[in-house]
């Protein structure tokens, strides 16, 4: 795109490059300035933080797919003091979230990167975020216990990460959530009881964390999620009142509280057996699916007796059959 072309653009407000692979461009003053909206996805190849950081009036900043060249992502955010909604993904941006944050801000997508340390608690003054979005990063340490400030907060997702402690107690105070994304961290501890009483809640996802303890949800929770998410969580437990039907990928309660042993391995020394495999793909235990297995074992015997029984009647309607024959012979 040739330096003629963009000066004729310059009162743009919207740029938006879509799947267009090539080198970046440099945008004439006028241009930077005036533009509120800017999308990058899957294309200019690379940029820089540097280069993105002249667009300081934006509101609304999409890249996604292409390479962010930067040392975090504080140097593209300084100067963008009007900006509202950040969406910087699979970027392969690298070190630390900003200690400082603009207040403007209602969505905060930085997923799919190489982010590392901690989460600012700085970022939980954003009183009129609705989306956080940090997923797939490096971060670690616990999640910031003033969390629940966020009290306009929907969407919540730190998942995969190597995030440790447990769920902070404030997110109770947090009226709206719908979506909470916890999965595939460290964090550990009992499941807190408040989350079943965020009415709002549709996405809920603790898998492949430490947790322990029972599961404090019921049947009529479970019922209101569209997606629950809970397995890879060896310690964890789920209570007898729950239907056995329900696959959740842990293990029921013992009268202790304790995560029952799963039954012993079949013997498989007569080799070739495959069942036992079978047996072990299962998400959770399944007492239904027992008595069915039973059932089907306790007709075995009866067919094996029936098989036996008409063997033998055709035997004796055989020697009869010859016994007839050779009387009619004489």
């Amino acid at each position: 795109m040739s330096t003629t072309a963009l000066l004729s653009l310059s009162t743009l407000t919207n740029f938006e490059f879509i799947n267009c692979p090539i080198t970046p461009v440099h945008f004439p003053s006028d241009l930077a300035s005036n533009l509120r909206s800017f999308t990058c996805i899957n294309s200019l190849k690379r940029l820089t933080g540097v280069w993105l950081s002249r667009l300081q009036n934006l509101t609304d900043l999409t890249v996604s797919g292409v390479a962010v060249n930067a040392s975090g992502p504080a140097i593209i955010l300084g100067s963008m003091k009007k900006l509202k909604s950040i969406a910087i993904s699979h970027a392969n941006l690298t070190g630390y979230l900003p200690k400082h944050w603009h207040s403007n801000l209602t969505h905060i997508d930085l997923s799919g990167n190489n982010l590392r340390g901690k989460i600012p608690s700085s970022i939980t003054r954003l009183e009129n975020l609705l989306l956080l979005n940090l997923s797939s990063n490096g971060l670690d340490g616990e999640i910031p216990t003033s969390i629940g400030d966020l009290l306009s907060l929907q969407n919540v997702s730190l998942a995969s990460n190597s995030l440790s402690g447990s769920i902070p107690e404030s997110m109770a105070a947090i009226p709206a959530l719908v979506h909470l994304d916890l999965g595939s961290n460290q964090l550990n501890g009992t499941i807190p009881k408040f989350i079943s009483g965020l009415k709002d809640l549709r996405y809920l996802n603790l898998e492949k964390n430490n947790f322990n303890g029972i599961m404090p949800f019921n049947a009529s929770f479970l019922k209101r999620l569209v997606v629950f998410k809970i397995g890879g969580n060896t310690n964890l437990c789920y209570n007898s009142t729950l239907s056995p039907k329900v696959k959740l990928g842990i293990a029921p309660c013992d009268k202790h509280g304790l995560p029952l042993s799963p039954p012993p391995a079949k013997d498989s020394s007569g080799g070739g057996d495959s069942s036992g495999g079978e047996n072990a793909d299962d998400d959770d235990y399944s007492i239904g699916d027992d008595r069915n297995k039973n059932k089907q074992q306790a007709h075995g015997p009866s067919k094996v007796v029936l098989g036996v029984a008409i063997g033998l009647s055709s035997v004796v309607f055989l020697i009869i059959f010859c016994v007839l024959i050779s009387k009619c012979c004489r």
